[in-house]
């Protein structure tokens, strides 16, 4: 079933063309990779999806329709979206202040004010993140004491505190190493049970390993996409092959 269905989507900053017509559906409650060089398009496409492009002046034409209507048509709450569409940024950035305040920050910012309601969230959502083991007996501790995989891994449990419908991450293990990278992984698949998951990753076993569908981007083009077992072993397009192979890119 599709949560999200993305009708000929053209995405240009300026002059510049960076989404040429894509049409996709991502479907609910699994992993869907993007792939491609730098500079083809897939953080651009991640960001239309929340509309986080409003922000630096994208022009945008086409449609996301996520649960039946277009995100982009002139009622929609972008506040309310960016609920329901979560994102977790490539360099974990997390707040100056506790762990607890991190990740109550967006119930707060939503209007939750209830200490225990606020205490069971963080702790919820701590949990869900695989970090609970962690920091559980120092929440009060400030989060730039962490390490780059709790900050991540902290950067998680504040996205899934708002509860959102679909997480969005942009390369979220580029600047870790591979233990992290591995946490990371293993807390994608899991997630998937309750969210619907779109991981933007130049790593091409990442990508074999933990999405069920890719899509492989190419000069603001997708040039293919499909379930990952069969683009890994049986691309379509001879450029998916030499993309995945490692011949260009």
């Amino acid at each position: 079933m599709a949560k999200i269905e993305i009708k000929n989507l053209d995405v240009h900053y300026g002059d510049a063309h960076c989404l040429k017509g894509i049409d996709i559906e991502i479907q609910e409650n699994k992993v869907t990779a993007l792939i491609g060089p730098s500079g083809c398009g897939k953080t651009t496409f991640l960001r239309t999806l929340n509309r986080m492009n409003d922000i630096s002046g994208a022009d945008v034409k086409g449609e996301v329709i996520l649960d039946g209507a277009n995100i982009y048509d002139g009622l929609t709450d972008v506040i309310s979206l960016r609920k329901r569409v979560g994102m977790v940024f490539q360099q974990p950035n997390p707040f100056p202040m506790s762990i607890f305040d991190n990740v109550a920050y967006g119930p707060k910012i939503h209007g939750i004010k209830d200490k225990t309601e606020l205490s069971s969230i963080v702790e919820d959502s701590i949990k869900q993140a695989a970090l609970w083991d962690d920091v559980g007996d120092r929440l009060n501790e400030s989060a730039l004491k962490l390490s780059g995989g709790q900050q991540q891994r902290l950067c998680i449990a504040r996205t899934l505190a708002v509860n959102p419908e679909v997480v969005l991450f942009d390369e979220p293990c580029s600047a870790l190493d591979p233990i992290s990278t591995s946490k990371i992984e293993a807390l994608i698949r899991e997630l998937k049970k309750d969210y619907t998951i779109i991981i933007v990753t130049h790593n091409m076993q990442q990508a074999a390993r933990i999405s069920d569908f890719t899509a492989f981007f190419l000069m603001g083009v997708l040039i293919e996409f499909g379930e990952t077992s069969k683009i890994f072993e049986k691309p379509e397009c001879e450029k998916t092959e030499e993309y995945i192979t490692g011949r260009f890119g």
